[in-house]
């Protein structure tokens, strides 16, 4: 059992839904991260996602991709990524961290090594956007070996038929991707992600994460009444990018108390 479950299961005895939020490791160095990381936790953040900068980000919009480039060009490895898990854990003990990228970085650091390094270095779990079920079982056997949750992707196109595939080997939980194309474009109508969470929520087991597209107080608090946690990346990619790291700080804290303020 990973920090993602009693933190799953604090919130729901508590009928308030999670907010995790997003950073990308290295971005635009590794000691304003870890500041961030810091900060978001203190503000309310329930799980971190800690971005694994890579070259071809095809899932991430323009903001995102530029925080890769950004922390590619200032060094930032997987190794690096990890020593920030390692340093997040001296102060932040509970609070999960999931490593959110793709798989050509851990196929070159090798499957089983970059497990055992996870673990070692206090990360919960892994969700990797370009890895699909029929090709992740050296992936997923590797973190089951060290006890680290894989966290699969939904999306509004998984049909009934395709999601039993997609969420049969999950853990941890869902991250539903609530729009059609890349990190950072609009969401979708509220009315169908409840439907979608629903159906997902069904079919896992797990709690279901909603992101894509989250921006605004307002909008996280649409989604957190009918979701159990909602993720925002680009918001705070963007104000960390544009105005520094107690910006970004000041508005997850916002969208955290408006999450987890949404059920009254």
């Amino acid at each position: 059992m990973t920090r993602l479950t009693p933190t799953f299961e604090r919130l729901k005895a508590s009928n308030a839904a999670g907010f995790i939020a997003y950073v990308m490791a290295g971005d635009p160095d590794a000691e304003t991260t870890l500041k961030t990381m810091r900060g978001l936790a203190d503000a309310g953040a329930d799980v971190i996602e800690l971005g694994v900068p890579f070259t071809d980000p095809m899932a991430d919009g323009p903001t995102i991709q530029r925080a890769a480039i950004r922390a590619l060009d200032g060094g930032m490895t997987l190794k690096g990524v990890l020593a920030l898990v390692r340093q997040f854990r001296t102060s932040h003990a509970d609070t999960p961290v999931v490593l959110m990228g793709y798989a050509n970085p851990f196929h070159a650091f090798g499957y089983a090594q970059a497990a055992a390094a996870m673990a070692e270095a206090g990360a919960d779990g892994l969700i990797c956007v370009d890895i699909p079920p029929e090709e992740d079982a050296g992936l997923r056997g590797a973190l089951d070996a060290h006890g680290l949750s894989f966290v699969r992707l939904a999306a509004p196109t998984t049909s009934d038929q395709r999601l039993p595939q997609v969420v049969t080997h999950a853990s941890g939980f869902v991250y539903y991707v609530s729009t059609t194309g890349v990190t950072g474009a609009g969401a979708g109508e509220t009315a169908d992600i409840a439907e979608a969470v629903a159906r997902v929520k069904t079919a896992s087991g797990l709690p279901v994460a909603v992101g894509f597209g989250v921006k605004t107080a307002a909008r996280a608090a649409e989604i957190a009444k009918v979701a159990d946690a909602v993720v925002v990346g680009s918001a705070i990619v963007d104000a960390l990018d544009k105005e520094g790291a107690d910006a970004a700080i000041t508005l997850a804290g916002a969208l955290a108390d408006a999450a987890h303020a949404a059920r009254g």
